[in-house]
């Protein structure tokens, strides 16, 4: 999918302005009656050369501005490339349903699995019905109560993750946020079933980790993961959320450094541009991640799974003494 130019990311302001040009071309051509096809396609490699460049070396604030792109697809969007007869589930069954939390049962070609992940919006008006993926209280119950159907009845659990974080609002603290994903993470840690985790665009804190203790964690090229944002740390840290960039960089949370401190297993990789680029075949790519994984995982006990993710997350962090 051809992005129009003015929906790019401030970086790739040269791709803009090349836009911009078979823009210019093609009202000179609607004016003048002449063809101008060849230069238009010179243009057109040129701005694949040049995005192909700016994402070769990405830095970790710009990697947020990718894993934050309005155009991202969604959990939703996955679930729809990737999954068949897919049922959603609503309501955590004591308070209400969290539309910024999907869940529900699909098959991933013959295996029937549960899946749950954060939903955002694609504009302004889909993002305050979905509260920006942030869930409430009542989103993580309704993920716990579907990931108990899947040990229930023995059904491998996918999860997506992308949020800023679980919504901090006085309700929700009001209505147990902190105890509800707690909860989550005491539930999941206990599973008897394979659990893989996809980080897709935003992972944020506590809210990201209240779905994403599975056996195998997975992260798009593009997407990030971290206990706060970079602005949140710069304001914490330096007294000055302008310093985004440095904190960004001091908090490693692009996919290339979590994978070498082994916080995740694996780097799902991304169309160059990001996944809005083309949303197909970024599914097609988290399929066979998920595919891959999740064989070797079928094949271990309940008690081998358990054992597994217990040792996953618990050998995280390297310490210096002194």
């Amino acid at each position: 999918m051809e992005l129009d130019y003015k929906s790019l990311l401030p970086f790739e302001k040269p791709i803009a302005e090349l836009y911009k040009k078979i823009e210019d071309l093609q009202k000179m051509a609607r004016h003048g009656k002449i063809n101008l096809e060849e230069e238009t396609k010179l243009i057109q490699k040129r701005i694949q050369k040049t995005r192909r460049e700016l994402f070769a070396e990405l830095t970790p604030l710009q990697t947020v501005q990718v894993a934050r792109h309005m155009g991202r697809p969604t959990t939703l969007d996955y679930i729809g490339q990737i999954f068949e007869g897919f049922v959603e589930l609503r309501g955590d069954r004591n308070f209400s349903n969290d539309p910024a939390m999907i869940c529900g049962i699909g098959k991933l070609d013959d295996l029937s699995c549960v899946v749950v992940g954060h939903q955002k919006g694609k504009n302004t008006k889909e993002n305050i019905a979905r509260n920006f993926g942030m869930a409430q209280p009542e989103g993580y119950r309704k993920a716990l109560r579907v990931m108990r159907v899947a040990d229930r009845f023995g059904k491998p659990i996918i999860s997506f993750v992308d949020t800023p974080g679980a919504y901090p609002g006085i309700g929700a603290e009001e209505r147990g946020q902190a105890e509800a994903i707690a909860k989550n993470l005491r539930a999941m840690a206990e599973l008897h079933v394979p659990f893989i985790t996809i980080i897709t665009g935003e992972g944020g804190s506590g809210g990201a980790l209240g779905i994403g203790m599975g056996n195998k964690v997975m992260m798009l090229e593009f997407s990030i993961y971290s206990v706060i944002s970079p602005e949140g740390c710069a304001s914490i840290l330096f007294r000055d959320a302008t310093k985004a960039s440095l904190a960004a960089e001091a908090m490693k949370i692009t996919a290339k450094d979590l994978l070498k401190l082994g916080v995740i297993d694996e780097i799902i990789k991304e169309p160059i541009g990001g996944a809005h680029q083309d949303t197909k075949l970024t599914a097609q790519n988290i399929k066979k991640a998920i595919l891959t994984n999740l064989k070797p995982l079928m094949h271990m006990t309940s008690r081998e799974l358990i054992a597994d993710r217990y040792n996953k997350f618990r050998k995280m962090g390297i310490f210096e003494n002194g």
